[in-house]
């Protein structure tokens, strides 16, 4: 397939770009700097300059495609206004850019953190949403506009925390969860395991405008993520805040609907691979 993938100089996008082209997909990537994207992802990856936010320079990314892999989004620290303009209208400007070129499918990358506190329960694909925060709430508008949308053979799958790979991501967010309570529960999905679920959707003949869950078979605790990094673990003075972040993700849709297995079900059994 010819696929295009933004987001593809960030932490999922540039591992996920790699292993599309091990499975034989032709990538091309929607890039700011082109020179960065060259030097991260090599020369086998088709770079076209462009901005979500310029609706103009997405008419020549999507042009051709027969995927778009939507995974660029603005996360950590982002305004509600900043959140709202790149991840909800930079996306429904890339749908309609990919709708008006007829492109066959449409993959957005979600959030789990779009359901919201849960108080530790599992949550499926149907349960209610209800997200405080910008970044999961401009998630949220952009998978109900993408679902409204007739002419675009939308699917959306939603990211647990997403780890492994040579990905630092744990220990970037040692500081802000240093007063999480140890003992909370958090869904993981090692990079290997997404980039799985995005080929699989990619090829499947699955019911469009549908939503998956990725997630591992186990949710460790904060303290285990803490200790696989050598920290001590939280010591839980943020209990509340803590709240946002507690939803465990029920993955059975995306295991009965496409055949998906992780490759590391458990976050233990990526550390005794030394796949961090």
């Amino acid at each position: 397939m010819k696929i295009l993938v933004t987001g593809a100089t960030g932490k999922v996008g540039s591992r996920l770009v790699g292993r599309l082209l091990e499975s034989g997909e032709r990538v091309r990537v929607l890039v700011r700097d082109e020179e960065r994207a060259r030097a991260m992802l090599g020369d086998h990856v088709e770079r076209v300059r462009g901005d979500l936010l310029a609706r103009d320079s997405l008419v020549q990314a999507v042009e051709g495609m027969d995927a778009v892999v939507h995974c660029a989004a603005y996360f950590r620290g982002a305004t509600s206004e900043q959140a709202h303009a790149t991840n909800d209208m930079g996306t429904r400007h890339l749908a309609e850019a990919s709708k008006n070129a007829s492109v066959g499918r449409f993959v957005f990358a979600s959030t789990g953190l779009v359901y919201g506190p849960k108080g530790g329960a599992l949550a499926n694909e149907d349960d209610s949403c209800d997200p405080p925060d910008a970044y999961p709430l401009s998630k949220l508008a952009a998978e109900r506009m993408l679902l409204s949308m007739d002419g675009l053979d939308v699917r959306i799958l939603r990211f647990p925390f997403v780890y492994g790979a040579g990905d630092p991501h744990i220990q970037e967010v040692v500081p802000l969860m240093r007063g999480f309570p140890p003992g909370m529960k958090m869904s993981l999905g090692h990079h290997d395991d997404i980039a799985q679920a995005v080929i699989r959707l990619l090829h499947a003949k699955a019911p469009k405008h549908r939503i998956y869950n990725v997630v591992d078979d186990e949710a460790p605790d904060i303290a285990e993520l803490f200790a696989a990094v050598g920290e001590l673990p939280p010591d839980g003075s943020r209990a509340e805040r803590a709240a946002a972040f507690s939803t465990r993700m029920d993955g059975r849709r995306i295991r009965d609907d496409l055949g998906f297995t992780p490759i590391f079900p458990r976050f233990r059994d990526a550390v005794e691979a030394a796949a961090l």
